[in-house]
């Protein structure tokens, strides 16, 4: 029976199976050696195993280093940033948010400080392939579009190999864990959220993915504008709100129940940590090059924005050498080469009944990253883009253009070949500790 079971549910997905192994296979043989090691950066790990042993901060003896951690210190009462040596005293924390180390809780009980991010990486890389493929497949039976499975299949490929996934799904590290990570559950969280049909559900993954990357935190526009105004005579259906408004208030206080309780636990965590809901430890870096900036302008300021539009849409490759090479600046590299497919959002074929929520949603989610006090350094592209990758790639799928038009090969080949470039040729964190 057992058996019988799994040939069916085999029979039902095969195309997310093979595009998962597809991807792990790919991955996996472009992380090479790193695939095999656990990366320098492996913060989740450590906070994890630091639950596991029932404490809620670090033990600052068995840190791997001190690259981008959080250092509480207690002064007069109040939680300062750490300067100067460490003390006794001090209390240390992973200064991002923490449910990536829930969902490797039961890796690092097994493994201990040893646990493999990197692998772990590639295995939620391809894992994020196959369900943007179902969120793809979902919208066809929907008839929300007209593409077939092996267009979604393309779109889904895209996303793995045609964007700056690529390069962050092969090399774990805190910074791109999160990205990858983030990615999966975006994809669980849009597909839930469509016509606000899983509300409860969408709640939860919403919740999980903003404390995986907290500027997710802004997608919760599109459940929202589904549950509120789903389309297409929007300004109709926000007339009639007066008289639908228990239907509407029913959807938005299931998925306010789905994301509750992880919210309120990671509320509580921060304040018990950073003395703030909000806090999730980047005002607390310790001995960072980017206190200057955070100290004088904050974590958030127009005052960011002018290098932070360069990074995304301005940088370009550079050449050095004899013989010339091409380089890229570690502080970004234009979306318009490492998602060529942009072009084509900003003149779609048609404008379906999802367009500008997900429009809207996208200009939301990249807010946080273009007012951010760093551009994401070090990294290939503008990184922070990944947070809104795949609501660009639905804009395609749901914009018309087809896949063989010849404009599109064109820049699906160059979005690849960018991207592979970037999966070999970047060296982060771990390369530049371990001298590879």
């Amino acid at each position: 029976m057992v058996g019988a079971a799994v040939r069916t549910w085999l029979a039902a997905y095969r195309v997310e199976v093979v595009l998962f192994l597809v991807s792990f296979a790919v991955l996996a043989s472009f992380s090479s050696q790193r695939f095999l090691r656990q990366s320098e950066a492996p913060h989740f790990v450590y906070q994890a195993k630091a639950w596991l042993e029932g404490r809620l901060d670090l033990d600052p003896e068995v840190l791997p280093n001190l690259e981008d951690w959080a250092c509480v210190r207690e002064v007069a009462g109040a939680k300062v940033r750490c300067e100067g040596a460490p003390r006794p005293t001090d209390r240390w924390y992973v200064s991002f948010p923490s449910f990536p180390a829930v969902v490797m809780l039961p890796f690092v009980a097994i493994n201990g400080y040893q646990f493999n991010d990197t692998s772990f990486g590639v295995f939620t890389g391809a894992l994020a392939v196959a369900l943007f493929y179902a969120l793809l497949r979902f919208l066809t039976k929907e008839g929300e579009t007209p593409r077939t499975w092996a267009p979604n299949a393309v779109l889904a490929l895209t996303l793995g190999f045609g964007t700056l996934f690529f390069y962050a799904a092969i090399r774990g590290e805190v910074w791109f864990s999160a990205e990858v990570m983030g990615v999966a559950f975006t994809c669980l969280y849009a597909r839930n959220a469509i016509r606000a049909h899983r509300p409860l559900l969408a709640g939860l993954f919403f919740s999980m993915a903003t404390l995986t990357r907290t500027p997710l935190l802004f997608t919760g526009l599109f459940f929202v504008l589904e549950a509120v105004c789903p389309g297409p005579d929007r300004l109709s259906q926000l007339k009639a709100l007066g008289a639908k408004w228990q239907s509407v208030a029913d959807k938005l206080g299931r998925f306010v129940l789905g994301a509750a309780p992880l919210g309120l636990l990671a509320a509580a965590y921060n304040f018990y940590r950073f003395g703030s809901l909000t806090e999730f430890g980047h005002r607390f870096l310790y001995n960072n090059r980017v206190n200057v900036d955070i100290d004088r302008l904050g974590l958030f300021n127009p005052a960011y924005l002018p290098r932070n539009l360069e990074a995304a849409f301005l940088k370009l490759p550079g050449l050095s050498g004899s013989p010339p090479r091409l380089t890229y600046d570690p502080h970004g590299l234009t979306l318009l080469l490492t998602l060529p497919l942009l072009v084509f959002l900003l003149i779609p074929k048609r404008t379906p009944r999802l367009h500008w929520p997900v429009w809207l949603t996208v200009a939301v989610t990249a807010l946080p990253g273009l007012f951010y006090q760093n551009t994401g350094y070090m990294q290939f592209g503008f990184r922070f883009s990944l947070d809104y990758t795949p609501y660009l790639l639905l804009l395609f799928a749901l914009g018309g253009w087809p896949l063989r038009h010849r404009a599109v090969v064109a820049a699906l080949v160059l979005g690849g070949l960018v991207n592979f470039w970037g999966a070999v040729a970047f060296r982060g964190y771990t390369e530049l500790v371990r001298n590879w």
